[in-house]
Parts: C-alpha cells; sequence; structure tokens
C-alpha cells in the first residue's frame, strides 16, 4: 500500500471516527483566494519565497492520553482547491498530492507560532523533504493560517485513551523565488 493510499484511509477513517466520538460540531471551511491571507508577523515567510498555492484544510487534530494528559498524536485532513480535493496531510507532518504524488515534510520553525482564541495556533514550517515531481516538489515553507477547532480536550483523561477534535485551517505553499 503506498503512502497516498494509507494516507487517505487514515484520513477517511479518523475524520468519520472522530467526528462521531466527539460532539463538537466540525469548524467552518471557507474558500480562500491566495491574496486574502492574512498571516500575523510570528508566522511571516522569509523573503526570497513566493507564494505557489492555498488550499482548504479540513480534518481532525488526534490527541492521546499519556500520563494524565492530552498530546498530539498526528493531523488528518483533506486539503481542497475550491471544494476540490488535491492533498492529505498527517503525521510528519506531511501533505501528499492526491493529484500527482509528490509530497513535502516539514518542521515547525521555532518561535513561529501565533496561537489563535479556541483553536490550534497558526503556524510557520520549514520544507524538510521533498518527493516526487508535481505541485510540492519545490515547497520551500508551508504555513497554517485562519485555523478554527481542533484543540485538546480539556480536563484529566485516562492514560491510552484517544480522541479527535475536528478542526479547519488554511494552508500555504511557498518555493523559492526565482
Amino acid at each position: 500500500m503506498n503512502r497516498v493510499t494509507t494516507a487517505l484511509a487514515l484520513v477517511s477513517a479518523l475524520a468519520t471516527v472522530g467526528v462521531a466520538a466527539n460532539s463538537a460540531p466540525q469548524p467552518e471551511v471557507k474558500p480562500v483566494a491566495q491574496q486574502e491571507v492574512p498571516a500575523p508577523v510570528a508566522v511571516k515567510v522569509p523573503a526570497g519565497n513566493r507564494m505557489i498555492a492555498t488550499f482548504d484544510g479540513r480534518g481532525v487534530q488526534i490527541y492521546t492520553c499519556a500520563n494524565a494528559a492530552w498530546t498530539l498524536l498526528e493531523p488528518a485532513a483533506t486539503l481542497s482547491d475550491h471544494g476540490k480535493p488535491v492533498a492529505l496531510h498527517f503525521k510528519g507532518p506531511i501533505w501528499v498530492s492526491t493529484v500527482d504524488g509528490s509530497e513535502v515534510g516539514a518542521a515547525a520553525v521555532p518561535g513561529a507560532s501565533a496561537p489563535r482564541p479556541g483553536a490550534v495556533p497558526e503556524l510557520l514550517l520549514k520544507a524538510t523533504e521533498n518527493h516526487g515531481k508535481g505541485q510540492f516538489s519545490d515547497v520551500t515553507y508551508v504555513q497554517r493560517l485562519a485555523t478554527r477547532g481542533g484543540l485538546a480536550p480539556a480536563g484529566p483523561c485516562t492514560d491510552g485513551a484517544q480522541v479527535s477534535t475536528p478542526y479547519s485551517a488554511t494552508y500555504v505553499f511557498w518555493a523559492a523565488a526565482r
């Protein structure tokens, strides 16, 4: 089974189970144009990069309980372009194109996070690996913006428990300027 097939199965299964297991409403996804995505200073992309794509993401943040505290296990989301699914996002973090199979893995830039009231923070991530030829082959940075939902449950938990919390975000992909 390849990564795209595995990711599709994960996103489908966890989104369905997670939303049913958690009574929180699914955050609304609003399509945005590339020019409409405001970014806090903390998550600005360095000069020398150009925006190449903006996608709406919708899925779940999966948390596990260890030592009576919730910790993030992984995201599971589908990214769409004007309602058409174009990529999957999962643990790594990794984004895989469902159009051409290209992928990008990234790591959060230390200190590049902006809190969102009632939502997971906005982030700046720097690409650590690119595979394949296509929409993600030249990505240098990824921004997670306009986040809604996705926070860990409040309060104590039982070790080994898992919960999926619905979230949405706008993902902006950048490549080196030419």
